[in-house]
């Protein structure tokens, strides 16, 4: 019955925190476009799933074993940081410029137009695009990640539009090989 209800009130936590983070910290004009690219939710649910069977490891350690309890509380650890960086990192847009959030870091806004390259990686989990900006920062977008792909083809029509340029000017464009962009 504790781990029952140490689950509900774990669910209803990160709820709160997702509801309360959203209405604190995300309250610019991309937010607030619906427009966006995510982590996959495997890190969220990941990341419940380790809070929940760690504070079952530590109330099953509370009474004699210092192995569940420790164990316990770095599960605990790792599930709260895998919640909070689902839920601080993102790439959210709107038709002219798109917001790059991640943890511990002020959201930065760019114009489409400061995309100056890109370069393209094969994984094994997939295909990485990575985005060179003017001011020599980097985006680095996963195929697995959710609006990946509606997030570049929209990237590369506002970036010819923010430019001056025809889609058909551009010949490196072949979203096919996953290339919006120059390469560097």
């Amino acid at each position: 019955m504790a781990i029952i209800l140490a689950a509900i009130g774990t669910f209803l936590v990160c709820f709160l925190v997702d509801r309360g983070f959203s209405a604190v910290f995300r309250n610019k004009t991309q937010h607030k476009s619906g427009l966006a690219v995510r982590l996959p939710k495997r890190y969220g649910i990941a990341g419940i799933l380790l809070t929940v069977l760690g504070i079952a490891a530590l109330l099953a350690g509370l009474s004699d074993s210092k192995l569940l309890l420790f164990g316990g509380a770095g599960m605990v650890l790792l599930g709260v940081c895998l919640i909070a960086y689902y839920l601080s990192f993102g790439i959210f847009y709107d038709n002219d410029s798109f917001l790059l959030s991640s943890f511990g870091k002020p959201g930065t806004v760019y114009q489409f137009r400061q995309i100056q390259s890109q370069m393209l990686y094969q994984t094994s989990g997939g295909i990485l695009v990575e985005l060179f900006l003017e001011d020599g920062k980097t985006v680095t977008i996963q195929s697995a990640m959710e609006g990946a792909y509606p997030f570049l083809d929209h990237a590369f029509a506002a970036w010819c539009r923010q430019r001056g340029l025809r889609p058909e000017q551009c010949e490196f464009h072949d979203p096919a090989n996953s290339l919006w962009f120059p390469t560097a």
